[in-house]
């Protein structure tokens, strides 16, 4: 199995039909899923999905809520292209034991679509820890979410 870190290919082609709001009215609700080594999950992911989701104390099964902290905006970025973006807030998972490896992004208003996939690197495993996932700094250039 594999997991592949990437905006998903569905995910693209929704931004262009207005399926997902990311905007201050109305925004939709997305949330964080994490994963095992045996999921497969990369460009071809449409949706969320259980199979290779972790299980373990400190865990429910469909992930946590993000808060988006960065609203719909644009910079310059380092090649000089006028870049959108978005962010997260920081989520955390305390108390935790299990293995993570990466985690998919989704939109639970628009049917659980996808919207992106982390790769970790490498499997974390937590006995009785916490886990935070932090978004990389809201800009131009390292925002986890950004179309130029």
């Amino acid at each position: 199995m594999a997991i592949s870190q990437t905006a998903t290919t569905s995910f693209k082609v929704e931004l262009l039909q207005a399926v997902h709001n990311f905007g201050p009215t109305s925004p939709n609700t997305f949330y964080i899923a994490l994963y095992t080594s045996a999921a497969n999950i990369g460009p071809t992911t449409t949706a969320y999905t259980t199979s290779g989701e972790v299980v373990g104390t400190g865990y429910v099964a469909g992930g946590k809520v993000l808060t988006i902290s960065t609203s719909p905006t644009f910079g310059t970025n380092t090649g000089g292209t006028t870049t959108a973006y978005i962010s997260f807030a920081t989520v955390t998972w305390p108390n935790s034991t299990f293995t993570v490896r990466g985690a998919l992004i989704y939109n639970v208003t628009q049917s659980n679509k996808s919207v992106a996939v982390l790769d970790f690197g490498s499997d974390k495993v937590l006995t009785d820890d916490t886990l935070q996932v932090i978004f990389p700094t809201p800009d131009a250039n390292s925002a986890i979410v950004r179309i130029t």
